[in-house]
């Protein structure tokens, strides 16, 4: 039998497990919820649904009006698996219900830029709320709002089927078979949309959706994302503070301008005889392990205090002293390491006076690939050394921030990237930098219309460096006192985890935290990461507390396994 056959016949017995517990005889199955031809016809009704350009205009942006293009109803689904996801929660098709799936876009202002494409999914019965998606990447792929939010547990229900509309949008530009996903940048509308304005758009979409079809406007509105998804979230804090009630940002890509500099600077490290091959990686990373592994007390494949092992471990340890093999480092090669872990200091302030990008690791160097990402392998030096221009063989950090370099900043798709000096293009580096870095520490406007911010870093992130977030976090500390921040803000961490979630416990309900938090003044407290392999039955591998920053986890002896055996110390 097929996996995804499996996957539907055992479907409807995991997503009543919680009912069944306790129970001598389990209530008999029942079918998918049947159509409805009221919501049918209602749902119908959205279709051709215009919103004045009025309503979606920002202070200083205009905008075009909203069409809903296609409004279908459409039928429950069981949850089903895939063979093969670009992260491990992509391989889940959660479960939804009865809903109207909504399909438009948003006319630009200047006719040569593209549209702002968008999906609301509306259900048949509604909690009053919604969950707006972040994207990922470049954007340029709608968002479709139907699978599991960035960090949940892979046996829980998506928001839809808690009754929330959920809503994506592509952020302004789709791409395009043969061209870079960065080419869109060239246009001035299309970034001004990716960097913030289309995800406000949207949320204003959504509610005026909302209020036509259920009769009322929602109560509360959340943002989640990951990524780039994660930076829209604090970008939306940052820039919109009404416009959401509480934000979920999973690593975020904050600190942008940096970001895409710091890719193009550990690229160029790797070029000619700096680059490590797969057997050098694993060298590095075993002996990040046994510099660091055992400082929680536990020799578990985890580094807890990664900020610790930045002193503990020491690459020049793995120099070759005679003829190289791959078991051992040549000069350029401890170079590359040793670029890939400091921060990169810029000449002059980028916004919000910001002067550095954080370095990157130790640990999750040989990170296992679920997909197309993990580790050193995929991030960082990929399958070949970066090419002139980038090709998919190289690692993402080369291919996103050698692109971006060309037509974000120097806005020359011939660039030879070699030969950028980020002083020639001064005035375009502060001009995107001030579109696109989420690095404003003041969210006082956020806090006090009762906002809630929650942000995850994974500690073994290259995708990003996740002491971006940690400064950023420290900077609104810095800002706004660390009494006022604790009373909307919150910064966990999860040690060994990569950018999409592998490499350790990963997943946790941290939305469901951010609710109860919101909506009935409960700070997050007591969660805990759970480690699943994205099939069934989801087992639970392993576990650990979800520490709160600068918390890591210490080990105090019982099954090794399991969070309860451990404590967040300093």
């Amino acid at each position: 039998m097929k996996r995804t056959e499996t996957a539907l016949i055992l479907a409807p017995l995991l997503a009543g497990a919680s009912l069944l517990q306790g129970c001598a005889t389990p209530p008999a199955p029942q079918g998918p919820p049947q159509l409805d031809a009221k919501a049918q016809a209602q749902c119908a009704a959205l279709a051709g649904m215009v919103i004045p350009a009025a309503v979606l205009a920002l202070p200083g942006i205009g905008s075009g009006p909203a069409t809903v293009d296609s409004a279908a109803y459409t039928r429950a689904t069981m949850m089903n698996l895939v063979d093969r996801g670009p992260t491990p929660a992509a391989m889940i098709n959660p479960a939804t219900p009865n809903f109207c799936k909504v399909l438009g876009h948003i006319a630009p202002v200047d006719p040569t830029a593209p549209p702002i494409n968008f999906q609301v999914n509306l259900p048949e019965t509604w909690n009053g709320r919604s969950v707006q998606y972040g994207g990922g990447g470049f954007n340029g792929v709608l968002i479709t709002g139907l699978g599991l939010l960035p960090a949940a547990r892979y046996d829980g229900p998506a928001p839809l089927a808690q009754g929330y509309v959920t809503v994506g949008t592509d952020s302004g530009h789709q791409n395009q078979p043969g061209q870079p996903p960065q080419v869109f940048a060239l246009n001035d509308e299309a970034l001004l949309n990716f960097a913030h304005a289309s995800y406000r758009k949207v949320r204003e979409v959504s509610v005026q959706l909302m209020q036509r079809h259920y009769g009322r406007a929602p109560e509360k509105l959340y943002f989640v994302g990951s990524s780039e998804g994660g930076r829209e979230g604090l970008t939306m804090a940052q820039r919109y503070p009404e416009a959401f009630d509480g934000i979920f940002s999973r690593v975020p890509v904050i600190h942008w301008t940096g970001l895409q500099h710091v890719g193009l600077r550990d690229g160029l490290a790797t070029v000619g005889d700096g680059w490590l091959r797969p057997t050098q990686i694993k060298l590095v990373h075993d002996a990040v392990l046994a510099a660091c592994d055992t400082a929680d007390g536990l020799f578990d494949g985890l580094v807890s205090d990664p900020v610790a092992c930045r002193k503990r471990f020491d690459v020049t340890k793995l120099r070759c002293t005679a003829e190289p093999t791959d078991f051992c480092l040549t000069g350029p090669q401890i170079k590359a390491v040793q670029t890939l872990h400091s921060a990169l200091r810029f000449d002059f302030d980028l916004a919000n006076g910001v002067r550095e990008y954080p370095g990157r690791g130790p640990s999750g160097e040989n990170t296992p690939s679920s997909g197309p990402t993990g580790g050193w392998g995929a991030w960082w030096l990929g399958s070949a050394p970066p090419a002139f221009p980038p090709i998919p063989a190289n690692g993402i950090g080369w291919f996103y921030g050698a692109g971006a370099i060309q037509y974000f900043y120097a806005r020359n798709p011939q660039l030879d990237v070699r030969n950028y000096k980020m002083a020639d293009h001064k005035a375009r580096v502060l001009e995107v930098s001030a579109l696109m870095d989420s690095t404003n520490p003041d969210l006082s406007a956020f806090a006090a219309r009762g906002g809630k911010l929650v942000m995850l870093e994974n500690m073994a992130d290259y995708a990003q460096s996740p002491y971006a977030g940690v400064a950023y976090y420290e900077s609104v500390r810095a800002r706004m006192g660390a009494e006022k921040v604790d009373a909307f803000m919150r910064l966990y961490t999860a040690p060994g985890v990569d950018h999409v979630g592998t490499g350790g416990p990963a997943n946790a309900d941290i939305f469901g935290a951010l609710v109860q938090w919101v909506e009935k003044g409960q700070p997050p407290t007591g969660l805990t990461l759970v480690e699943q392999l994205p099939t069934l039955p989801f087992k639970v591998q392993r576990s650990r507390p979800l520490c709160t920053w600068p918390l890591v986890p210490r080990f105090k002896g019982g099954l090794v396994n399991d969070a309860a055996t451990f404590d967040c110390q300093p």
